[in-house]
């Protein structure tokens, strides 16, 4: 029973009021207990077919999850309490490589469920952007391959709150890029590449923060179907993802 995952009062208290109300159909089994379980699953990374009976009939999790996730209900509920608790003005942006397994590979089919390649193989990029306490408020996926530089307005777009200092890594390093934020209102403390000729000045003392946002990647693949992806759909994998952070995060 130690290894179990239940949610405590407090994150149950978090999420419960976000939770669908007058539903048609018979009423849902009781919601913190399927929840609890989903979240075993994604926690221990076992099968959804392996969830201990504890939780109820492992067929009702899985369903509960998907159906939710096809309505993107588990997005919503991320940027829901990420913006109602949005901290500071300040804002870090990266991504982190997971490998895919078990998933379709090569093709416009691997693309489209967010799957390329890369030194580690077939992979999905995970790109987040998080508030001052390093808690993120965006999480979205693209294949391996795709350019973090490229990525970052689709990023940006989704922020939910003020961003008016925006610390990322040298890959964040273009011009375009640096001219789209000031006029945003945004000042980039990004570092300039070792090959500019033109060499770039940037907050040194508030670059070194950026250890936040490594810190959140870290903690999110403690969960082990974050940190490998199994799921097929990345729009599974996605909703998987927005409600570790929810849990990890926002509770």
């Amino acid at each position: 029973m130690a290894d179990l995952f239940w949610l405590s009062d407090e994150q149950w208290a978090a999420i419960e009021p976000f939770l669908p109300r007058n539903q048609p159909g018979p009423e849902r089994k009781d919601d913190r207990r399927i929840i609890s379980g989903i979240l075993h699953v994604i926690s221990a990374g076992c099968r959804s077919c392996d969830c201990p009976d504890t939780y109820g009939p492992s067929t009702t999790v899985y369903n509960r999850f998907n159906r939710w996730s096809r309505r993107g209900f588990w997005r919503a509920m991320l940027a829901a309490l990420a913006k109602a608790g949005w901290a500071g003005d300040a804002a870090a942006l990266d991504s982190t490589y997971v490998r895919a397994h078990r998933s379709a590979h090569g093709g416009k089919g691997a693309r489209t469920q967010a799957i390329g390649p890369s030194r580690g193989g077939q992979t999905t990029k995970v790109h987040a952007l998080t508030d001052v306490l390093g808690r993120p408020g965006v999480l979205l996926l693209t294949p391996g391959n795709a350019s973090d530089v490229t990525t970052a307005p689709a990023v940006l777009a989704e922020a939910p709150g003020r961003i008016r200092r925006l610390a990322a890594d040298k890959g964040y390093d273009a011009d375009w890029l640096r001219t789209d934020l000031r006029e945003a209102g945004i000042t980039p403390v990004i570092p300039g590449k070792r090959g500019r000729k033109r060499k770039i000045r940037h907050d040194t003392r508030r670059y070194r923060e950026c250890w936040r946002i490594e810190a959140t990647f870290n903690r999110l693949k403690d969960f082990r179907r974050i940190a490998t992806r199994y799921d097929k759909l990345a729009r599974n994998y996605d909703s998987a993802l927005a409600l570790a952070a929810v849990i990890a995060f926002w509770c």
